[in-house]
């Protein structure tokens, strides 16, 4: 059964990574935001969405069993690579029946449903690739290999990218058919891009920051304390 017209949406979720950046001593996607880890926040925004009709999350192998227990009943848990190209390659490989993949970072775990509803419906319009991008606001610059400068790329042709990024399931195969085991590429779309293929950029959301420092963590974790705050009872405001 799919959501809507235009075939199967299956979301991978690689959380196989360590985290070193983040300094803590689980790894990342089982670190906790308010109690609950950000493997299972990225999870459950991608089914409140509406439009993912399953989830597989790929793990340590050492960690399935671990995973497993922390998330919703009938999210797939396989065993994940060493990269992230392998880890994502064992998410497609679990779902061959997919007509379209999202790929969502375990540590993207505020993301906004209504974002992962907008890559989705971009998609069944007839996007082939789609990808969620902010605005840059920081001049960046490029350097050589002992810190020098070696340009300024125009602040307006440049975009920060985040997940989910959607794909044609057909498109993202041939993508990671034609992908090396120890290819450099950072993100899907740069793999679609290699096959010459247009990837599409929609507007991003601010709260579908990647959690990848101990700064990052502060902030996400304010951010859902903030939102799972008890109401004050006016009512009772001035007794005592």
């Amino acid at each position: 059964m799919t959501t809507a017209s235009g075939g199967r949406v299956v979301a991978l979720v690689p959380a196989a990574g360590r985290g070193v950046r983040l300094g803590e001593q689980t790894p990342k996607a089982f670190v906790t935001l308010a109690g609950t880890s950000m493997m299972r926040l990225s999870v459950d925004g991608l089914l409140a969405s509406g439009v993912v009709d399953h989830v597989v999350v790929v793990a340590p192998a050492e960690l399935i069993g671990a995973a497993v227990a922390l998330l919703p009943a009938g999210v797939q848990v396989v065993e994940g690579g060493a990269e992230r190209i392998d880890s994502v390659r064992a998410g497609i490989a679990a779902a061959p029946d997919a007509d379209i993949y999202l790929v969502h970072d375990a540590a993207r775990a505020l993301t906004p449903t209504s974002l992962i509803a907008r890559v989705v419906a971009e998609l069944r319009s007839g996007r082939k690739a789609v990808v969620p991008a902010l605005e840059v606001t920081d001049t960046i610059k490029t350097v050589d290999i002992l810190g020098g400068v070696t340009g300024t790329p125009k602040r307006s042709e440049l975009r920060g990218i985040q997940t989910p990024q959607g794909f044609d399931a057909a498109l993202m195969r041939r993508a990671y058919e034609a992908a090396s085991a120890d290819d450099p590429a950072t993100d899907d779309a740069g793999l679609v891009e290699r096959l010459g293929e247009r990837v599409r950029t929609i507007p991003g959301d601010p709260l579908a920051f990647k959690i990848t420092t101990q700064l990052d963590l502060t902030l996400a974790r304010a951010l859902t304390a903030a939102t799972t705050k008890p109401a004050t009872n006016t009512a009772d405001e001035g007794l005592g």
